[in-house]
């Protein structure tokens, strides 16, 4: 029977769908009527926000899902593949943001409403820092790539809100136009910039990259500190951002019986387990009587058989 409670992950995304959308209405009315580049760009930004807010929902939604049939592994790395989505969109947003502010330069137009752009952009700074704080404590809570994603972009918008509270104030003081086109730039450069991070976790979980070192250190000494394994080899680890899926060969007494085995895996697997058990976790160990790692490492790297018996032989 299906779980009818939303999950903290689907919750967040509702929230900052629905923060962006009222920043986007206040904003891009402001940006238009005052012909500011700076509080245009920022409401283009908002927008985006509520497009990727929306499609990380139903990315959480999915990956959320039972294994099933098909999908035997479960869809986490929908989550993997949003955080490259997100930060591909915030980067073209990032582009964008540097055309209007260049052709602004050439074509020399003025900003109006000073002060109604300042009332917003204060509004959206306050609004924005309390959301920050509230992705952060659920992307710490939930370990979520895609809540982290959020987090991190909207942390940018904090920073871009207060590059352009600073512009509008420059402009004010100074009557000088251009400043505000020079801070679009400048935010523009710093979005494209906040990007990669996202882009790169995301990649680095599709291409299964080890989990932190820290985490395997961690692994290593739960299966090696047991007293009954008698060594180990070919410890293999990966996430798909909410899952954590582990293999590794382990070696136990050659008259041992399975029974015994299978308790002293049940005892390291929970043991592991506690590191994060936040997460889900698919745990595969292997049960060897002897270390053949050189022979594992052979077929890996694809020894053939023949010459694996040579080995063996001698």
């Amino acid at each position: 029977m299906p779980n009818s409670i939303m999950s903290p992950q689907k919750k967040a995304t509702v929230v900052s769908t629905s923060v962006a959308v009222v920043l986007v209405i206040v904003k891009l009315a402001i940006g238009v009527a005052s012909g500011s580049i700076a509080v245009l760009a920022s409401a283009i930004d908002s927008m985006l926000d509520s497009v990727v807010s929306i499609f990380n929902f139903f990315a959480i939604k999915k990956s959320e899902e039972h294994p099933d049939e098909f999908f035997q592994y479960g869809k986490g790395k929908i989550q993997a593949l949003a955080g490259v989505i997100e930060g591909t969109v915030i980067t073209i947003s990032g582009l964008y943001i540097i055309y209007e502010s260049v052709k602004k330069m050439i074509d020399g137009s003025t900003t109006g409403l000073l002060g109604p752009s300042i009332v917003v952009m204060l509004f959206s700074i306050a609004v924005t820092y309390l959301l920050v704080q509230y992705l952060m404590r659920v992307a710490k809570e939930t370990k979520s790539i895609v809540i982290k994603a959020d987090a991190l972009h909207y942390k940018t918008d904090l920073w871009s809100n207060g590059a352009v509270l600073l512009a509008l104030g420059l402009v004010y003081l100074t009557g000088l136009d251009i400043i505000d086109a020079l801070f679009g730039l400048a935010i523009g450069m710093y979005i494209i910039y906040s990007a990669y991070e996202i882009i790169e976790e995301g990649v680095m979980i599709l291409l299964d990259r080890a989990l932190d070192k820290e985490i395997v250190d961690e692994i290593e000494k739960i299966i090696s500190e047991h007293k009954k394994v008698t060594g180990y080899h070919w410890l293999k680890t990966r996430t798909d951002g909410t899952t954590n899926f582990i293999e590794f060969h382990m070696v136990l007494r050659p008259d041992m019986n399975l029974l015994e085995a299978h308790q002293i895996a049940h005892e390291v697997e929970n043991a592991i387990m506690a590191l994060e058990p936040e997460r889900r976790w698919v745990i595969t160990p292997h049960f060897d009587p002897y270390d053949d790692e050189e022979m594992n490492e052979a077929l890996f790297h694809g020894v053939p058989v023949t010459e694996l018996e040579k080995r063996i032989g001698s």
